[in-house]
């Protein structure tokens, strides 16, 4: 009797066996075709980032000259206003610390004569023989106030008799202070534009496969970046310049 409880256990044992085993492989098989299925399932997006960069520092530059054909002369009618504006900068406030004084620049055409023509006819016409021109400039940590501080300078220069060119520039800070925010704002933006297109589509996002960030474009009044960069509207204020970075991200879906 116990020969024959072993004969008949043993390919009883054998046959669970083979069914759990074949269980098992069945499961391992449709678990390996769905993750293959899973890897083929992905959804690409774009995430989109803009952010101003605002100056920290602006300067206003005031630039004169004068011609003529006595160096001399020159040279002492450019001192003279030199000092003229820069006694008015003093009374408005500023250092000597703060303004910046450049070097005279002198033209030398070494002609006191050019053709021109005169109906129909070629004329010499007498000309300057000597320029000479000179730049001052004032900084400001006031960045928002600049222009309007410019322009009233020019009136005052202009009241004066000290009329001059004046511009205006605007430093701004290195673009790596917000390249971390920028990136990562678009690839928030991305995730979210990914996370709507799975819920449409009855899935879940998972984990990132693919990521490739834009060009970062910049467009404002003192624009320095990719010309023409499409859909970069340029800020209205001077002192501000726009940032702006589409990531292109791809997203498992699971």
């Amino acid at each position: 009797m116990e020969n024959n409880n072993n004969t008949t256990s043993k390919p009883l044992f054998l046959g669970t066996c083979v069914l759990i085993g074949l269980f098992l492989l069945g499961y391992f098989i449709y678990k390996g075709l769905k993750t293959f299925s899973d890897k083929d399932r992905v959804v690409t997006v774009k995430g989109l980032a803009e952010m101003n960069l605002k100056a920290n520092q602006a300067s206003i530059t005031m630039e004169f000259s004068f011609s003529g054909d006595e160096l001399k002369d020159l040279i002492q009618q450019t001192e003279s206003k030199k000092k003229a504006i820069i006694a008015y900068l003093k009374k408005k406030g500023y250092s000597m610390d703060e303004i910046g004084v450049g070097n005279i620049d002198i033209s030398d055409k070494e002609k006191y004569y050019e053709t021109e023509w005169e109906n129909g006819h070629e004329v010499q016409v007498k000309i300057d023989r000597y320029t000479i021109s000179q730049r001052l400039s004032v900084y400001s940590k006031n960045v928002k106030e600049t222009e309007d501080i410019s322009a009233n300078i020019n009136l005052d220069l202009v009241s004066a008799d000290l009329t001059s060119k004046l511009t205006t520039d605007y430093y701004f800070p290195e673009l790596n202070t917000i390249k971390p925010k920028l990136i990562a704002e678009s690839t928030k933006n991305a995730r979210v534009a990914g996370e709507q297109f799975a819920k449409d589509s009855d899935a879940s996002l998972g984990k990132i496969k693919t990521a490739s960030q834009g060009q970062i474009t910049i467009a404002g009044e003192y624009y320095y970046g990719e010309e023409g960069a499409e859909g970069n509207s340029k800020p209205e204020e001077p002192y501000l310049q726009k940032c702006r970075v589409v990531s292109t991200i791809v997203f498992f879906l699971e």
